[in-house]
């Protein structure tokens, strides 16, 4: 079974964390499709969003901590670095990309999550970060940069699990659907997304990205090229045109 399926409809890319009889563990073969996978959406004009969500009642519930069983330590470094790959390549995928969760995310499921764009949740979503407590280290450096650096330190010494409530007030959800009305509010946000310019959006994408570390004078300058771009595109007359014929109706 695929550890990662895809599908493609209507621009849109919907991806999926498919090891359910292993509660979406992440194990070596899932970071390579994982890296494969967005790769490859990064490279396809035809597609505008990504959709990330998971098999299951689990979201992920962290590493594959089986797979390590009899292997040394050079084989679990390599492994981990696969794994750095696999967020790295999502982060970086110039589409918007968002995660939907809607049951447990553990471990290197909340770094998966953390490198989406966004997160919509239900209120199934509950988050952990138990490395510590495993006898590992992860999630130091995202984890800090989403919810803040004593936070942070907070839940990685503890392990404790953290609500669906308690996630959206931190910032690791970005939006909390009422019960029963998660897949109304993914759908309203696809529709939201398709709505705009695609190459705005990716300049958008890619100045908040670039602007995060960034002093504000240089962040202006890496949002004046990005408009820069855009108006070289042409593509912004349209956009115009078409708010404006919505605004009026």
């Amino acid at each position: 079974m695929d550890p990662v399926l895809v599908r493609k409809e209507a621009g849109v890319a919907e991806v999926t964390l498919n090891r359910p009889e292993a509660r979406n563990a992440l194990n070596l073969p899932m970071c390579t499709a994982l890296r494969e996978v967005f790769a490859d959406l990064d490279a396809e004009d035809d597609v505008r969003v990504v959709v990330l969500k998971a098999s299951g009642p689990v979201f992920c519930a962290g590493a594959d901590l089986k797979e390590r069983k009899g292997k040394d330590e050079t084989w679990v470094r390599r492994r981990r670095l696969a794994s750095f790959a696999a967020y790295e390549t999502i982060e970086r995928c110039g589409k918007p990309v968002f995660a939907v969760v809607d049951g447990p995310v553990v471990g290197s499921g909340g770094e998966i999550a953390m490198s989406c764009d966004f997160v919509l949740a239900s209120g199934a979503a509950t988050f952990c970060f138990p490395e510590p407590h495993w006898g590992t280290i992860g999630a130091t450096q995202r984890l800090q940069r989403v919810i803040g650096k004593r936070r942070a330190k907070e839940l990685l010494f503890t392990g404790r699990v953290v609500d669906a409530e308690e996630a959206a007030r931190l910032g690791l959800v970005t939006r909390l659907a009422p019960a029963g009305e998660l897949a109304r509010l993914v759908t309203e946000t696809i529709e939201a997304i398709l709505a705009a310019p695609p190459l705005a959006l990716s300049l958008t994408k890619q100045s908040v990205d670039l602007g995060e570390e960034a002093a504000l004078t240089t962040g202006i300058r890496i949002e004046l090229a990005a408009i820069e771009r855009n108006l070289a595109d042409g593509g912004w007359r349209r956009g115009v045109a078409e708010f404006a014929d919505r605004i009026g109706e």
